[in-house]
């Protein structure tokens, strides 16, 4: 299947105290259609707490369904659970059943598009999470599987279990962040799409990028954009097999960051980003 250069990270519009209002919400997922995105990324678990869990898919469901779109590829994630405010895991696969179903009621969708794994859990061996997965698959209730917060090891297992189904890995990557970059050699080398989350640091540090990427900074005063759109650019230029899903809570951050699908980095402009 067929996607835009950049995604949409949709977890900001559901987990921020301080987040958009559903309209806003809407909005930005509608500039998003309207600049090119055909990738959306979700969870179940994007939400304040677990009182709203399932919050963030109704969010995108109900703003594809007010745009009108049926052709653009929902990525959501299970295996993440939600305590109150804190985060746990269960990737058993009776968990990631129940997950999935609730997941698909929620999208409004008979198959997935795309479901992920959200997280290794420690507690259940990851064959037996990744078979979940398959049954998945093999039932119809999922089109293709992607995995995320895994190493290579379990990149390859879950190549050998799930098989041509399994398309897709989301680890953290970002100028700040470069430790999973074996994990993205290796994706590119299999021909897997790697889904860099958190690209610009995260939340926190997204509103610092300048500071704390110098070297991308200066790139983005000579092509007199911002330091945003050559971080995308950025991680473009590591391998044919990267697709990024900033987060936005406005519209003109979505607008901004998928206009870095258009801009081209010198050869000298790349090799110092790779070495700052």
């Amino acid at each position: 299947m067929s996607v835009g250069a950049i995604g949409l990270g949709a977890m900001p519009l559901s987990t921020k105290e301080a987040r958009p209002s559903p309209t806003e919400a809407e909005a930005v997922v509608h500039a998003a259609l309207d600049a090119g995105v055909t990738l959306i990324d979700t969870a179940d678990a994007y939400s304040r707490d677990e009182s709203e869990f399932g919050h963030n898919e109704e969010l995108v469901a109900n703003a594809l369904r007010s745009y009108g779109r049926t052709d653009v590829l929902v990525a959501t994630k299970g295996g993440h659970t939600r305590q109150g405010r804190d985060w746990g895991l269960d990737g058993s696969p009776g968990y990631l059943r129940r997950a999935c179903e609730a997941s698909l009621r929620r999208l409004h969708v008979d198959a997935i598009g795309l479901y992920q794994l959200h997280r290794p859990d420690p507690a259940t061996p990851w064959e037996e999470s990744m078979g979940a997965v398959r049954s998945l698959v093999d039932d119809g209730l999922v089109r293709m599987v992607g995995i995320s917060n895994a190493d290579v090891a379990q990149i390859d297992a879950a190549r050998a279990i799930v098989g041509d189904a399994f398309v897709s890995v989301q680890n953290q990557f970002s100028p700040g962040y470069r430790s999973s970059a074996v994990e993205l050699v290796h994706c590119a080398a299999v021909g897997l799409a790697w889904l860099p989350w958190s690209p610009f640091g995260g939340v926190s540090a997204a509103g610092s990028l300048d500071a704390t990427a110098p070297a991308f900074a200066e790139v983005a005063d000579e092509l007199d954009v911002s330091v945003y759109r050559v971080t995308l650019a950025w991680h473009l230029a590591q391998a044919d097999v990267v697709l990024p899903i900033p987060g936005a809570s406005r519209p003109v951050s979505i607008i901004d960051s998928a206009a870095a699908a258009d801009l081209d980095l010198s050869s000298d402009q790349i090799a110092r980003l790779n070495g700052s």
